[in-house]
């Protein structure tokens, strides 16, 4: 019986029949929201494994091209995270509060600014693809074969803003179900487009790696075009009207003033991996290869702990709306416990079998035997971290996106990087002692999350 009703559930979870996440079950609440996120990122995680498949069957350039235009596109990405952090803050505070109309015009002029931001980018890549790449470290034998990628890409990178955007204005509204299905169609849709336009179909032209742009644009574009439907449709929880469409300066400012935390937090997560994967390539190809794996990894089996995050981002924002802070802080709680089981399981299973699983990736035995170390020691971290990304989040649905922009700042730049370099170097603990400091920036991340949130000042934002 117990059985049926899981699968009830879940199908009405992937059916996005629930909407009212402020009463009820919060357990109830937490699996309706999180089943959709969930998903939503396994297929955000495929395509790119799908992606860099075929493009790595056309050329080294090809995959050279698609790397270096892809350290562009990741300040595209900050922005359109720092944008969809605020947007779901906002949106998900006016549903909780019942005014959806409000919440409808806040998701209309997040989307004016993920256009005229868009736009600036796409200047740039039409105009200077080649320069780009030049700037990035392209040889200019790289640049002829691939700079019509770094064109597409950058020229269409509207599609990239408003998936991620219209998407988080979805999750906000409760509305994860839509959010879902338009990722797994944009990304499904890219997925059967990319070998067609890679290399060709009958009428349909090889366009070589270009074709790989133009697949990603065109699925997505077609997402896009389905979120606009589906937020002016008639069964959306906000539905966008032409007497919202207008400019509205007081709200775009609120927008940009969250947005930026999201956008700090973002980047310096990127930057303290870039200065990891710096260190972690003193001591070889092996050991880099190694990390690179065992992060890849983890990065793909963490997933489900980020659509819990996120669920636990949405529940805060809607109940704070219906004045309810103890719920949302009970909601957040139960989201860190269950999210805690799962990566302690997920820990259990790679500290068991790690060679096992690094060595899918890589026949090399020092590559096998630096990723299994780096699987087994971060993992540890990430036992702790299960509370940190959920209560991270649980700011941002806030709207407070300053206090988890300064633990990330104060835990990976002044802390994690620091002693990556110390015991690495300074002790001669070698890569042992980066993946040391890596799981100890995690740890130290939550414990400090854990100690702010509970001072409650986030139950007083306003947005």
């Amino acid at each position: 019986m117990r059985i049926n009703k899981l699968i009830n559930n879940f199908i009405k979870a992937v059916k996005g029949e629930e909407k009212n996440f402020v009463n009820g079950s919060i357990n109830r609440a937490i699996f309706m929201l999180s089943i959709p996120m969930i998903l939503e990122m396994v297929m955000e995680s495929l395509f790119a494994i799908v992606d860099i498949f075929f493009v790595g069957r056309v050329s080294v350039n090809a995959v050279a091209t698609v790397a270096l235009t892809e350290s562009v596109v990741m300040i595209i990405y900050a922005i359109a995270i720092g944008l969809s952090m605020a947007a779901t803050a906002i949106v998900s505070r006016r549903v909780g509060e019942g005014n959806n109309d409000k919440a409808a015009e806040a998701g209309v002029q997040a989307i004016f600014i993920a256009v005229a931001v868009s736009v600036l980018f796409s200047l740039c890549g039409i105009f200077f693809a080649k320069d780009i790449l030049r700037l990035m470290g392209g040889e200019e034998a790289l640049i002829e074969e691939g700079y019509g990628y770094t064109k597409i890409m950058l020229g269409g990178n509207v599609t990239v803003m408003l998936l991620f955007l219209i998407n988080a204005v979805f999750r906000g509204a409760g509305d994860a179900s839509v959010a879902m299905r338009v990722l797994w169609i944009a990304n499904g849709l890219n997925i059967i487009l990319d070998p067609i336009f890679i290399f060709g179909l009958g009428p349909i032209p090889a366009f070589g790696v270009e074709g790989a742009a133009i697949a990603t644009n065109t699925g997505r574009g077609i997402g896009v075009i389905i979120q606009l439907l589906a937020l002016t449709g008639a069964g959306s929880v906000i539905k966008v009207t032409w007497r919202h469409i207008k400019v509205q300066w007081d709200i775009i400012g609120n927008l940009l003033t969250i947005s930026l935390g999201g956008i700090g937090q973002y980047m310096i997560g990127t930057l303290s991996w870039l200065f990891l994967v710096r260190i972690s390539a003193v001591f070889g190809s092996e050991v880099l290869a190694g990390y690179a794996i065992a992060f890849r990894i983890i990065m793909f089996t963490i997933l489900p702990s980020w659509g819990m995050a996120n669920a636990a981002a949405t529940l805060v924002g809607q109940n704070l709306g219906a004045s309810q802070p103890d719920r949302a802080e009970r909601s957040v709680w139960k989201c860190a416990f269950y999210n805690m089981i799962f990566l302690t399981t997920v820990s259990l299973i790679f500290g068991i079998w790690a060679e096992t699983f690094v060595g899918m990736f890589s026949p090399e035995s020092e590559v096998v035997k630096y990723g299994a170390i780096a699987l087994r020691i971060i993992c540890c971290g990430y036992i702790f971290f299960a509370y940190g990304m959920v209560i991270g989040q649980s700011f941002n649905g806030a709207g407070d996106t300053r206090t988890p922009t300064v633990i990330n700042f104060f835990c990976f730049w002044m802390f994690e990087v620091p002693l990556a370099w110390v015991l690495s170097r300074t002790f001669d603990l070698g890569p042992t002692g980066i993946f040391l400091a890596i799981a100890l920036a995690v740890a130290l991340y939550a414990v400090v999350s854990i100690v702010l949130f509970r001072k409650g000042t986030w139950k007083q934002v306003k947005v």
